[in-house]
């Protein structure tokens, strides 16, 4: 189960005008993720990084079924959730960004989805929704045209493509508008190509 810690940079969230959650990937500090902030941050923005326990939001593939990564999953999931309903306190729904990288894009997607409503912009780095086969009944809500950034390699040794197909189909099913794209030969990692091409889309 996981604790509740955050790393912040950027404005206060009191004084900020939206606001960018960064979620890392499986083994990576928040620091890690955080280094995003340098192309996406800017003036007025909160940005902030929960941190999983030892650096693993859950144990398994995120294509195992959801009951063999729980109760990690779960407490993940209410972690972020939690982070979001402390932001809101502050800076509208509208005006939060959630982005994350592997484990952290599945984790994106998953929160997002569960109770989907109108984001600033979701990005998918390499990820998708989780479990061993995505129910559309599982995912609830309205993206409202929610701009989502969508991203995976043609044969990335963690997330298959046929997960980004799945994922990129019940998202525009709650009403998101998805750019996905597809690199060959990318290795499993971020690359400025996947950076430039969101801070596009969301404006930033």
């Amino acid at each position: 189960m996981h604790n509740y810690n955050v790393v912040e940079r950027g404005t206060k969230l009191q004084e900020a005008e939206k606001a960018i959650i960064l979620i890392h990937g499986r083994g990576a500090p928040p620091d890690d993720i955080l280094s995003l902030a340098d192309f996406f941050e800017t003036e007025n923005t909160y940005v902030v990084a929960p941190e999983a326990n030892q650096y693993v939001w859950y144990p398994l593939s995120f294509l195992a079924p959801r009951a063999q990564n729980q109760p990690w999953l779960d407490s993940a999931l209410e972690n972020i959730n939690r982070l979001i309903s402390e932001i809101e306190k502050y800076i509208p729904t509208e005006k939060i960004f959630v982005m994350g990288f592997s484990q952290g894009a599945c984790l994106t997607a998953e929160v997002t989805s569960r109770n989907a409503r109108k984001f600033a912009g979701t990005g998918i780095f390499t990820g998708g929704l989780i479990g061993d086969k995505p129910d559309p009944n599982n995912y609830s809500g309205n993206f409202d045209g929610t701009p989502v950034y969508l991203s995976n390699g043609d044969n990335d040794p963690h997330i298959p493509l046929q997960r980004t197909e799945e994922t990129h189909k019940i998202l525009e099913g709650l009403g998101a508008e998805v750019t996905k794209e597809i690199f060959p030969g990318r290795p499993h990692t971020i690359m400025m190509e996947e950076i430039n091409k969101a801070k596009t889309l969301f404006n930033l």
